[in-house]
């Protein structure tokens, strides 16, 4: 492949077509150890970031480090522009999109908080185990921490390092609200079943389809990186596929995603299953964005901590 670890494509150099400049290879290529070898030989130093990325097992820094952009990339103001670089400093730091199938923002309705904030709180709790803290406040447990959600106030909080922090993510409050309205008597049945298996499995085509590819494309060839991201979400080690976790993302809603590492002769593959009861709790809209807030999570590889409101 002729993109460099550090996320420069030569294959669009004229230095490349004219074969006056080769290509670095990414963290994990042939190419790259043959021209860390050839700049240790020729310039008595290799690149720092082709060492980086090849002494962490990183492919390409831009995609794969959660580091990236680091040092290397600052101190030496090479390849990228200090504004490109403060650009991705910021956006990553920024919560997940909050989209719908049609790409639209995602908005919590006015009346989910008017119809929580008329419930039986009591109830409510009892069916989604959840614990009322106050008239017009729940605490429920969320994947390996806890929201805060107040119908009052119309906001919602995560508990980060035992502090309550505001939530800047529309879709975990859409989320939140809906299994708090819609839980029901049923509990999980330990049983798991993929998406074609789920009565409404027709809704899950176009727009709809689970969103998967991006995690395949960030760890399909990183299963360390999958298990370190799924570990800081909570995620619990199953034993399937290569490499599975079972991700409680409300009290009666596991999620399981299964991952195949790839080879020579098959590409990586990435599946998600449900509890069999899923949907007596939520409709297909809302499992379709359970695993939407899974996948993005997964993807940052930071835990809960984009949710929260920055500044």
């Amino acid at each position: 492949m002729a993109t460099g670890a550090c996320g420069i494509d030569c294959s669009v150099c004229r230095l490349n077509l004219l074969g006056e400049c080769s290509t670095c290879g990414s963290g994990k290529s042939i190419e790259g150890a043959k021209k860390r070898g050839a700049q240790e030989r020729i310039l008595g130093a290799p690149c720092p970031i082709l060492a980086c990325a090849i002494d962490n097992n990183v492919e390409f820094c831009p995609k794969d480090c959660d580091d990236f952009p680091c040092n290397n990339f600052r101190d030496k103001r090479y390849p990228f522009s200090e504004g490109y670089l403060n650009m991705q400093e910021r956006r990553r730091q920024a919560p997940p999109p909050s989209l719908s199938p049609i790409g639209e923002r995602v908005v919590v309705p006015g009346e989910y908080w008017h119809d929580l904030a008329n419930s039986n709180m009591g109830e409510i709790c009892r069916r989604a185990m959840a614990v009322q803290r106050s008239a017009s406040s729940v605490i429920l447990p969320f994947l390996n921490s806890s929201l805060l959600v107040d119908a009052k106030k119309r906001e919602g909080y995560v508990d980060l390092a035992e502090r309550w922090v505001l939530i800047d993510h529309p879709l975990t409050l859409l989320m939140a609200l809906v299994y708090l309205l819609n839980a029901t008597e049923a509990v999980p049945m330990d049983q798991m079943v993929g998406v074609q298996e789920l009565k409404s499995a027709h809704f899950f085509q176009g727009p709809h389809k689970l969103k998967t590819g991006s995690v395949l494309k960030r760890y399909g060839n990183n299963p360390e990186g999958f298990k370190n991201a799924a570990m800081a979400l909570g995620g619990q080690r199953v034993d399937l596929a290569d490499l599975a976790f079972k991700f409680t993302v409300f009290p009666k809603i596991p999620i399981y995603y299964l991952l195949w590492n790839g080879d020579d002769e098959f590409p990586a593959n990435l599946v998600v299953l449900f509890d069999k009861s899923i949907e007596k709790h939520l409709a297909a809209d809302s499992i379709w964005g359970m695993v939407n807030l899974v996948s993005d999570l997964l993807v940052l590889g930071q835990g809960i901590s984009p949710l929260i409101a920055r500044g």
